[in-house]
């Protein structure tokens, strides 16, 4: 049994081109595709092509090295882990990805009966083929599928935190005065960056004023209020005075009923009002 599974094994990396190509022109036969999308395809073909013949070549390989199962599980988790990220920045779905699955199995199954008939290999042989493929086939599918969904998200927390970055724009107005215009609500994320964010560009603008804008933040509550009073706070540790603005009357309210006190910290009602103030305090 053991040389018919190198044999078949044999057989499979040597025609795994064969096989690829014939799995290829069959997976590509139902897809619909516009001119300019077979133009960018044909570009990439040769090496998915690649990919499809060293995945085939895996299958080969595990029948050969039958006794060695952990050693074809390892190749199989790099394989996923290579091919997942290539196909995820290709821009492919998931779930189309998955879709060569099927015909993996078809291609590969058909090549391993042809042979084990010509052969004339008994029923056993195919059912210890059997053990050997199918696991493999599964360790691929889940070793992709993590491989895709762990840079898919990768790539979701790359662009949060990007937006977070936007959403704490300090900006420069005059020599020494900057202004954050805070909009939207504060999380425990945004404020941990609120903090960061904030005493780096101060440092870097070499401010000694700033307008903390929060006419678009829709609530204060007590754990916004926290982190805005100790952003507040380090601020006044660097040198820098900070002045809030743009308490809406609701959110005034809501602070009111919370029992938040602003003692110490100079309220304006608008960043016009906190300039001149500014300015006078410049010139005295």
């Amino acid at each position: 049994m053991n040389n018919d599974l190198i044999l078949l094994g044999e057989m499979i990396l040597e025609k795994k081109y064969e096989i690829a190509q014939a799995l290829h022109e069959d997976r590509l036969s139902g897809v619909q595709m516009t001119e300019q999308e077979k133009r960018d395809f044909k570009k990439l073909e040769a090496h998915i092509i690649d990919i499809r013949a060293n995945f085939i070549g895996l299958f080969g390989e595990a029948l050969i090295e039958h006794t060695d199962q952990q050693k074809t599980f390892d190749k199989i988790l790099q394989w996923g882990k290579e091919t997942g990220e290539y196909f995820f920045n290709l821009g492919a779905p998931l779930d189309e990805a998955l879709k060569d699955t099927s015909y993996y199995r078809i291609y590969i199954w058909e090549a391993i009966e042809k042979e084990a008939t010509l052969k004339k290999m008994s029923a056993s042989t195919i059912f210890k083929v059997i053990s050997i493929i199918d696991p493999v086939l599964d360790r691929a599918v889940y070793s992709f599928s993590l491989s895709y969904v762990e840079f898919h998200q990768k790539t979701l927390e790359n662009a949060k935190s990007a937006f977070l970055e936007l959403s704490v724009p300090v900006v420069p107005l005059t020599k020494g005065v900057g202004v954050l215009p805070l909009i939207g609500n504060v999380d425990t994320e945004r404020a941990r960056l609120l903090m960061e964010e904030t005493l780096k560009r101060s440092a870097e603008l070499k401010l000694s004023h700033l307008i903390l804008d929060i006419s678009g933040v829709m609530l204060v509550d007590t754990m916004v209020a926290d982190q805005l009073f100790k952003v507040i706070d380090a601020l006044a540790l660097t040198g820098v005075k900070t002045i809030i603005t743009g308490i809406r009357p609701e959110v005034a309210q809501t602070m009111v009923s919370l029992g938040l006190k602003l003692d110490g910290l100079m309220v304006k009602a608008n960043l016009q009002q906190a300039f001149d103030e500014i300015q006078l305090v410049k010139r005295t």
